[in-house]
């Protein structure tokens, strides 16, 4: 050791001495000097191993669960990894089951809305000949009877909805708004209420109609009717429910359609029977417009100025008047007649004759066919007269009756024919 090293040593307060390993066997005696770094060596490099040695053994022993733990964390993440594919796939066979059970609803939709528009359709065809009848009768109607439409016509998405009854009305304005966004599956849902809800205001304003004229129908009838009878003219139609009979069987709306159309076919046609009937018999002014100077009955005669029955009606006419026929019928007279001067006399039937007198010229012959308000002569003063006149008669069985009857009959229906 150097001095420098020895006083090195000696600050310290101690010596370092190297150590010494001493073996010993029997008479055999070795000893071994150990240097302080060679101790520090050997007892890094012991430290080391036993270091390694824990090192080794605690990833030994962790391995298994590191490789457990990270199977089971792969295993986990593989498992959420299929449920949700599952879920995924669960929820689009959701979306696809869905859209097609709205794509069957819709087409079922659809094909009842078409179904109830071609039944629309059909009935429009079934009532347009008998409304052309009821346009044709459109005078002799009331004002009050209206005409449905021409055409059944669907109310477009964006006009309101017309509700045929309150219940549906009741039903939609009560219905909660769908809280989200409205799809189009509701926007669809919507159009088809409000379709259907236009459909059932076509149909049932085409029953409304159908009943309000047959309602006027059946009623403009009966006042002709009744105007005939009164007049005493003979209506021969046989309206009466006796004799009738069946069981009783439930309906549906087809049905009811049916019926309606049929019983407003059967007023139209009581009403075109009467109006045929009205305007063949003789009710109708055989001199539009003119006066009347002498009525029928008992009058002081104008030539002996004495009392005598007068058998008809005079209108002042001047001479040369057209003179038209009552009604329809077949003219039996046509020429000079005594005191009557130029006469026609037609037959109407049903023992109904009447007689046109007093004519400067006959412009019919015997034997002729004639319809109302064809021109049978022209007024003038021939025979017993005391001026150009007409002389108007009406008999039944060869008497004569009154024409004033048949003339405000003629008047009474005249706005109806």
């Amino acid at each position: 050791m150097s001095v420098t090293e020895y006083r090195q040593a000696s600050a310290f307060g101690k010596r370092r001495e190297p150590h010494t390993v001493i073996i010993a066997r029997g008479d055999d005696i070795r000893h071994f000097t150990i240097r302080p770094w060679l101790a520090a060596f050997v007892g890094s490099v012991l430290a080391a191993m036993a270091i390694g040695y824990l090192l080794a053994t605690s990833y030994l022993v962790l391995r298994d669960d590191l490789l457990g733990a990270t199977a089971a964390r792969q295993a986990r993440m593989q498992q959420a990894y299929e449920d949700r594919i599952s879920m995924l796939r669960a929820q689009v066979d959701r979306i696809t089951s869905r859209q097609i059970l709205d794509q069957q609803l819709v087409e079922s939709k659809v094909s009842e809305l078409l179904a109830r528009q071609s039944q629309l359709t059909q009935r429009h065809g079934r009532i347009g000949p008998i409304l052309d009848r009821v346009k044709g009768e459109a005078g002799g109607l009331p004002e009050s009877a209206p005409l449905p439409a021409s055409k059944p016509e669907l109310r477009a998405a964006n006009q309101p909805v017309i509700y045929a009854d309150s219940s549906a009305a009741s039903f939609w304005s009560k219905r909660p708004a769908p809280s989200g966004p409205e799809t189009a599956a509701d926007r669809a849902d919507r159009l088809f209420v409000a379709i259907n809800q236009s459909l059932r205001a076509i149909e049932s304003e085409q029953m409304d109609g159908i009943g309000t004229l047959t309602e006027n129908a059946f009623k403009t009838a009966d006042e002709i009717a009744s105007a005939l009878e009164a007049a005493g003219l003979p209506v021969d139609i046989d309206t009466d429910d006796e004799a009738v009979g069946g069981p009783l069987l439930p309906i549906d709306a087809g049905m009811i359609f049916e019926a309606r159309v049929r019983e407003l076919d059967e007023a139209l046609e009581k009403l075109e029977t009467l109006k045929a009937i009205a305007k063949e018999m003789p009710i109708h002014n055989p001199a539009p417009g003119k006066p009347v100077t002498s009525s029928f009955g008992v009058r002081r005669d104008p030539i002996i100025k004495r009392p005598a029955m007068h058998a008809g009606i005079d209108f002042r006419a001047p001479t040369g008047t057209e003179i038209k026929s009552a009604g329809a019928g077949k003219v039996i007279k046509a020429g000079w007649n005594g005191g009557y001067g130029r006469m026609v006399e037609i037959d109407h039937g049903n023992g109904l004759t009447t007689r046109y007198a007093h004519m400067s010229r006959i412009r019919v012959s015997q034997g002729d066919t004639v319809d109302t308000g064809d021109v049978v002569g022209e007024a003038g003063s021939t025979g017993r007269s005391t001026g150009p006149h007409l002389h108007y008669e009406v008999r039944r069985n060869g008497t004569a009756i009154d024409p004033l009857r048949f003339l405000k009959a003629g008047k009474a229906i005249g706005k109806l024919l």
